[in-house]
């Protein structure tokens, strides 16, 4: 198959373009990504992304990297994964190579701690925002729910580890679908409309 040089390159500046502009860690890049993957260039649809997003925190690393590969890798196999790695992670890396130079001189400036603490506020917003967003396709039921609820209640109270979170919902979610079809439900396995904006 003819290497697409043109889609690589689209996928290279459009995580190119992610990458400088979000503060707040890997979760605050979602509501960018999917802007730019879903409605600016339309190359996967919300439901498709959102699972992505599901199994990037799923496994080890950085969200970010790890969804700007799954989507890079969807678009276009290897070339396109490698495309989407090096679009978010190469201006991180010379922003932190660039901060940690300037970290000594600037550390104790008002005005740059005053900069930080409104840009963590922020942070919070979007990150709410990238939750909602992700909550609209993946909590369509009474079960898909209460596991959400259930696992929030447990993440504040109990504090426990996120692998241990994940883990406990695929057993949930297995457990919910054998109990159902042992009672004859049916079960849903994803919303019935995409139309989510």
């Amino acid at each position: 198959m003819e290497t697409d040089w043109r889609l690589i390159r689209e996928i290279f500046f459009s995580f190119l373009k992610i990458g400088p502009v979000t503060f707040g860690g890997g979760y605050a890049m979602i509501p960018l990504i999917e802007r730019e993957v879903v409605l600016k260039k339309g190359w996967i649809t919300v439901k498709e992304v959102t699972e992505v997003f599901a199994i990037a925190q799923s496994v080890p690393g950085a969200i970010a990297i790890n969804s700007a590969i799954f989507v890079g890798y969807r678009l276009a196999g290897l070339r396109g994964a490698v495309a989407a790695m090096l679009g978010v992670l190469l201006p991180t890396f010379w922003i932190v190579i660039l901060l940690s130079v300037l970290y000594l001189h600037v550390q104790d400036n008002h005005y740059i701690e005053s900069a930080f603490a409104g840009i963590r506020a922020a942070v919070v917003a979007i990150i709410t925002y990238a939750a909602y967003k992700v909550g609209l396709t993946s909590i369509y039921d009474k079960t898909t729910g209460l596991i959400a609820l259930v696992s929030v209640i447990v993440l504040y109270v109990l504090q426990v580890h996120p692998v241990i979170m994940i883990l406990g919902g695929i057993l949930t979610g297995l457990v919910a679908l054998y109990i159902k079809k042992y009672f004859g439900i049916m079960t849903k396995l994803e919303k019935e409309s995409e139309q989510i904006e």
